[in-house]
């Protein structure tokens, strides 16, 4: 027992005994669900014994490495169930085999951000979790289960207003006064044309702003991409209307632009007007995923119709003719996301869901 405690000491694993919940993160690919992982265990970690497991994620969380598995096998020192909380269908599985095949104490925990009809088999796994969790109330309207609304939160370290030279547009060096952002992955589903056709239409009569859509674009969406280049080439814009690529930190964007727009068609739950209003940004957003709970129209921005690209273009043309509502409801948002949408509100939401798992346990 001292020999795998050292050998957990030295590689810089957690000791498996202190551990009481486990993230699982069953994904190579950076997404929203590893985006939350990352910056809630930190909040969690705080006042529980919590690690992650899997790849993608930063040596800086607390970690279970793969040799220590056999240690879920095992009660920690609490003498409690460890909890697995799974947040995708490959987690729930991985936990059920864990519990039903191996015999590990586990009690198992569902987030689900999902708003569509879950898939029969998706239905089966949730009917197993021991508590089962929804991002938002439009979310949990497509469970058949009990469960909890618990909404995400958004790091105020990260994501603040802007403090110093570099956090100014002016730093970016790029053309006129005031910028408006559109950021994540350049596909179809985010809405990024809907966005481009946008300032396409706007931007002729406001030279002082310039916009700027940041993300990747994967092979399979580079079509997409090219054609909306044409697009601003043929509209005389392509100095105006920016494609920066993936940014080595996007947080400096929320505070340089004026104004965000999250124009996208479908979403899980969807943390980027979080970021800007974290940021003091004001934002227009489709009411795709969370976004209408999120947003409040005429005070921290405005909400229109997922997919209509007409009532987004008239959403934003206020704040282009008038850049200080922007500023006021960008003030306003910084307000609201600092009582609503703490990481530390989400932290504490989910522990009320462990302990009343580990009670009925």
């Amino acid at each position: 027992m001292t020999e795998v405690k050292n050998r957990a000491r030295d590689s810089g694993a957690v000791d498996m005994a202190q551990i009481d919940v486990v993230a699982p993160n069953l994904k190579k690919r950076l997404s929203g669900v590893t985006s939350t992982i990352v910056q809630l265990v930190p909040v969690q970690a705080r006042d529980l014994g919590i690690a992650v497991v899997g790849p993608g994620l930063p040596d800086s969380l607390p970690r279970i490495r793969w040799w220590q598995l056999p240690a879920l096998l095992l009660r920690p020192a609490s003498k409690r169930a460890r909890i697995w909380h799974a947040r995708r269908n490959v987690e729930m599985v991985a936990g059920l085999v864990l519990r039903q095949i191996f015999r590990a104490p586990l009690r198992l925990v569902f987030t689900s951000a999902g708003q569509r009809d879950h898939q029969p088999f998706t239905k089966w796994l949730i009917r197993r979790m021991d508590g089962v969790i929804a991002t938002s109330r439009l979310s949990g309207g497509f469970l058949e289960v009990p469960h909890k609304v618990v909404m995400h939160g958004v790091d105020l370290e990260k994501f603040h207003p802007p403090r110093t030279a570099d956090d100014e547009y002016s730093a970016a060096g790029l053309p006129g006064k005031y910028a408006i952002g559109c950021f994540g992955r350049v596909r179809h589903q985010k809405g990024t044309d809907l966005f481009v056709e946008a300032m396409i239409a706007l931007l002729p009569d406001h030279p002082e702003w310039t916009a700027v859509i940041t993300g990747r674009v994967t092979a399979e969406h580079e079509g997409f991409a090219k054609e909306l280049e044409r697009k601003i080439a043929a509209a005389g814009l392509s100095d105006r209307i920016l494609f920066l690529g993936e940014v080595p930190d996007i947080a400096v964007w929320y505070r340089r632009v004026t104004l965000y727009v999250a124009p996208s068609r479908n979403e899980g739950f969807g943390l980027t007007p979080l970021e800007a209003m974290a940021s003091s940004t004001a934002v227009v957003a489709s009411d795709a995923g969370s976004y209408a709970e999120i947003v409040t129209p005429g005070n921290t921005g405005a909400v229109v119709a997922a997919g209509d690209g007409a009532a987004l273009r008239e959403a934003i043309r206020p704040y282009l003719e008038n850049p200080e509502q922007a500023a006021a409801h960008g003030a306003a948002g910084l307000k609201d996301v600092t009582q609503r949408f703490r990481l530390e509100n989400e932290a504490a939401g989910l522990r009320a869901v462990y302990e009343t798992v580990w009670a009925n346990g």
